[in-house]
């Protein structure tokens, strides 16, 4: 088939190069245009979609808006059979999503109607969710409301991160969309709405939400620092310093909130305890507890903020 590829970060890349390994015929690859980066933030740097579709030898896009009459000339233009989008960045206007004869695929990461909408892989974590996925989803007008043509379940273990089930996703992701798009050529690929019941959004992180409140209990603690790791990353400060955490463990004990507990950066909390697994001085790189701890006596009593 003719597709248009329509995606941005680490993410999407798997799902484009399905497409491609699959023999399908991507005409165009739409993508963020190239933003300021490098050591002091003065080179332009391409999205890894981007630098996906120069490996493939694929022309590639980046309008700033897609609302435009220009816009929508050029993308009738590739005379697509189908618009594949993953994590795209820009908001599809009728027109755009009326172009392709058979529609525009969106691959969202999770379990529509759960989590519709921006985060959808770090509020799963972060909320305690035992499970997640990804859908392939018929895109209209609405935010995540499409219907559903595929869906892959994953499981959530008690000390995943949101880092590592991103890594599942995609991947498990791109077979789940080459499979859709098997399916749509043949006219096999059956679409279902989604219940009206069991809608969550998915909201963008907020920066706010990234330092740690130890007074929560030691489940809601650990399921915030898992769902934020690795990036934005929750954090507390040690000597006016941030310190990110990584990645913890529910562990045994009580004292006050914040309060380091034994020589293993066990910290109580509301109620419970965590232990700090890997973390991450500011300027510095990730280590276990134990080397951090070499360089940061810590003792039992020590109060985190």
């Amino acid at each position: 088939m003719r597709i248009v590829f329509m995606g941005t970060p680490d993410f999407a890349v798997p799902t484009l190069a399905e497409i491609v390994g699959r023999g399908h015929e991507v005409v165009a690859v739409y993508t963020r245009a190239p933003a300021p980066g490098g050591r002091r933030g003065l080179d332009l740097v391409p999205s890894p979609v981007h630098r996906a579709a120069e490996r493939f030898g694929l022309a590639v896009h980046h309008p700033k808006t897609l609302r435009s009459e220009e816009a929508a000339a050029l993308f009738a233009g590739h005379e697509a059979d189908v618009a594949v989008v993953v994590a795209y960045g820009l908001i599809l206007p009728p027109v755009i999503l009326a172009a392709p004869r058979l529609g525009c695929l969106n691959l969202h990461a999770s379990l529509l109607p759960r989590w519709r909408g921006a985060a959808p892989i770090q509020r799963a974590v972060m909320a305690g969710d035992a499970e997640s996925g990804v859908a392939v989803m018929q895109m209209e007008q609405g935010l995540d409301t499409g219907p559903v043509g595929l869906v892959e379940r994953v499981a959530i273990g008690p000390d995943m991160t949101a880092g590592e089930l991103h890594d599942r996703l995609m991947v498990i992701g791109a077979d789940l969309m080459g499979r859709a798009l098997s399916a749509l050529e043949r006219g096999g690929l059956v679409f279902t709405p989604q219940p009206a019941e069991g809608v969550v959004y998915a909201a963008k992180i907020d920066k706010t939400e990234t330092r740690i409140d130890w007074s929560l209990p030691a489940a809601e603690v650990h399921d915030r620092i898992r769902g934020l790791s690795p990036f934005p990353g929750a954090w507390f400060e040690l000597d006016g310093v941030r310190v990110k955490v990584l990645r913890t463990t529910r562990a045994e004990g009580a004292g006050a909130p914040g309060e380091v507990l034994d020589d293993a950066l066990t910290i109580a909390c509301g109620t419970g305890a965590v232990r700090l697994i890997e973390v991450q001085r500011a300027g510095a790189k990730a280590m276990a507890a134990a080397e951090f701890l070499r360089g940061n006596a810590l003792e039992a009593g020590t109060r985190l903020a």
